[in-house]
């Protein structure tokens, strides 16, 4: 079961709000209705990406705003669409140009269902074997995305940074020790998982 999005808004460097970007937009109106100068910022808990909040106007015309960008998911057809008739079903296929080497082609050919089957065989297959690695990089990244659109001038950034890629949650607490606590706290739970 896949998680819904979740949002962390920093005033600075101290968090304002966390959870669904409705609730995160309107706890960050609310701290600018209330006096709140100076940049905030709301990242994407799943990406570390910046995600921009227009907190215009009213609750309701934020809301709004909010919404009318959503779209349809990908897998949805149109209602305008006509159902298909006969022939192969839909399955959300993309065709991409792929280059390889002709022997890889060769050898692709030569395989049981063709080229198409075999490389989606390879690439689930090497999804299941990787996906340690592919979870590890994935918070690597979204850590590092936070914390240089943050925190790229705090002190120990750049050792921080190279621990987060080492993996070394023990350095990487070293040197973020004198950061602010909610960014630290925020840094680790990208990173490592788990709050400092």
């Amino acid at each position: 079961m896949t998680m819904p999005p979740s949002y962390t808004s920093f005033a600075g460097h101290h968090r304002i709000a966390a959870g669904s970007l409705q609730t995160v937009a309107l706890a960050v109106k609310q701290a600018q209705d209330a006096g709140l100068s100076g940049p905030v910022l709301t990242f994407d808990d799943d990406s570390g990406r910046v995600v921009e909040i227009d907190t215009r106007g009213s609750n309701n015309e934020v809301l709004a705003r909010l919404t009318s960008g959503t779209s349809a998911p990908e897998d949805t057809i149109p209602a305008d669409e006509e159902p298909r008739g006969r022939g192969r079903p839909r399955l959300g296929v993309v065709a991409r140009e792929v280059t390889l080497l002709p022997r890889h082609w060769d050898w692709l050919n030569g395989q049981p269902g063709g080229a198409s089957v075999t490389l989606r065989k390879l690439v689930d297959e090497a999804r299941r074997e990787n996906v340690d690695r592919d979870r590890q990089r994935h918070a690597q990244e979204r850590a590092y995305r936070f914390m240089s659109a943050i925190a790229g001038d705090l002190p120990g950034f750049e050792d921080a940074t190279r621990a987060l890629f080492a993996q070394d949650q023990m350095m990487f607490d070293r040197h973020t020790r004198s950061w602010p606590d909610d960014l630290r706290a925020y840094a680790t739970r990208l990173a490592f998982g788990v709050a400092s």
